[in-house]
């Protein structure tokens, strides 16, 4: 959670820089922003509906095996947790 926050703060800080010398910032406006996350969202739909209709009660593990790796990529891990669990 940490990078996301830095990430939100830096992001904060150009701004203000950008807003005291007048400058207009080269991000793409909030409509596109909001345009991405609606992809992103509706990505997940189909596979939702599939499993909906298709007679397979929507799991858990649907929500952490595929929504949560794709909508926010790999979050960080705590250095004990990557230990104890060996990636293969």
């Amino acid at each position: 959670m940490k990078p996301y926050l830095l990430s939100l703060a830096v992001g904060l800080l150009v701004g203000v820089i950008y807003a005291l010398f007048h400058v207009r910032s080269p991000a793409p406006p909030v409509i596109a922003l909001v345009g991405l996350l609606g992809i992103l969202l509706g990505e997940q739909l189909p596979p939702l509906a599939k499993r909906l209709f298709g007679g397979d009660a929507a799991q858990v593990s649907w929500l952490h095996h595929q929504v949560k790796p794709h909508m926010f990529g790999e979050l960080p891990r705590c250095a004990d947790a990557a230990k104890e669990k060996p990636h293969g």
